[in-house]
């Protein structure tokens, strides 16, 4: 790789990830301001309210791009405000589900527009 491609290449990265900090920055403040929720919250929230039964606790980490540990406090933090719930699958005890409350869909309807709004100014 020449010199010049790999400048540029790196200079990409770095744009890539000043954009995302700004994005998830403002989600983060807006929707703490607005609704009580950070941006990892929400994210759980929109996965949980939109899957079509109950999702299973590994499958929310990867769709919230947090480790294991991270997703569990988070459900942990959820599951203390009343927002999830959850349970030990009965097939296989080791698994566990975890399923959005109606106090839960309530925030995250709430706080939907919020973030599509967040998105609308700092993408376009």
């Amino acid at each position: 790789m020449s010199d010049v491609a790999e400048k540029e290449l790196v200079q990409e990265w770095h744009d890539l990830l000043a954009r995302y900090s700004a994005v998830f920055s403002t989600l983060e403040c807006r929707l703490q301001e607005r609704h009580g929720i950070g941006a990892n919250e929400f994210e759980a929230l929109e996965r949980l309210a939109t899957c079509d039964f109950k999702c299973r606790s590994a499958d929310l980490t990867g769709a919230i791009h947090l480790s294991q540990s991270a997703t569990s406090r988070l459900v942990a933090r959820l599951e203390k405000e009343g927002l999830v719930e959850r349970a030990l699958c009965e097939m296989d005890r080791r698994g566990i589900f975890v399923t959005i409350t109606d106090a839960g869909r309530e925030k995250y309807l709430a706080a939907k527009q919020t973030h599509r709004e967040v998105l609308q100014e700092t993408l376009r």
